[in-house]
């Protein structure tokens, strides 16, 4: 079985991590991607959005797809997270599993510079989700890792969570930016600022 872990605050998640992990779970054969929201210290939070409201988010986000699943393991455990922790930790829990991190292409070049990387690249693969004009060349980086990285190739779509943050605290739609059940559950907790009727 091959999973594709994506990592990411989601705050809040959007139609563009949507698109990614779409991407990277057709281009890569998975079988199914894990959304993992990574935890937040409190002094980072903007508008009361705690862990568990963006868990809960993100299980909304992916509740429509068969392939889709949130893993709560981060948010959960709190505290400083290095993904080579938690990767070792699945991999204990699920030997048979083959594992891969979906990452965005402009962090595939900051992989070297990644916590313990050398660790966390004998125990699965990237998989670089490619935006046109992103650039992306992993020529760059040493063949040990390069070797470890596949890519994705994904729309573009110029979204990001803090935009969504912005236009929604100043009263602006956001519909159609995220899914339609993330959308309701932001105007149903009034996150982000979001009051019913204002964000339509």
């Amino acid at each position: 079985m091959k999973v594709g872990i994506m990592g990411g605050t989601f705050d809040p998640i959007h139609i563009g991590h949507m698109l990614a992990a779409e991407a990277a779970r057709d281009a890569c054969g998975l079988d199914e991607v894990w959304f993992m929201p990574s935890h937040i210290p409190p002094h980072k939070h903007e508008a009361g959005v705690t862990g568990q409201m963006r868990l809960e988010m993100t299980a909304e986000a992916v509740s429509g797809h068969p392939s889709f699943r949130t893993l709560d393991w981060e948010v959960k455990r709190g505290g400083v997270s290095y993904t080579v922790d938690t990767v070792r930790e699945l991999r204990r829990i699920y030997p048979h599993i083959e594992f891969s991190f979906i990452i965005g292409a402009d962090m595939v070049n900051y992989l070297p510079k990644w916590h313990r990387i050398e660790e966390l690249a004998d125990m699965l693969t990237f998989i670089g989700v490619n935006r046109p004009g992103s650039g992306l060349n992993v020529d760059d980086l040493p063949p040990w890792l390069r070797k470890t990285v596949k890519i994705a190739d994904m729309p573009l779509v110029d979204i990001s969570s803090t935009t969504i943050r912005k236009r929604a605290a100043a009263g602006k739609s956001i519909r159609y930016m995220v899914p339609d059940r993330v959308y309701e559950y932001m105007v149903r907790s009034g996150m982000y600022g979001i009051q019913s009727g204002t964000a339509d």
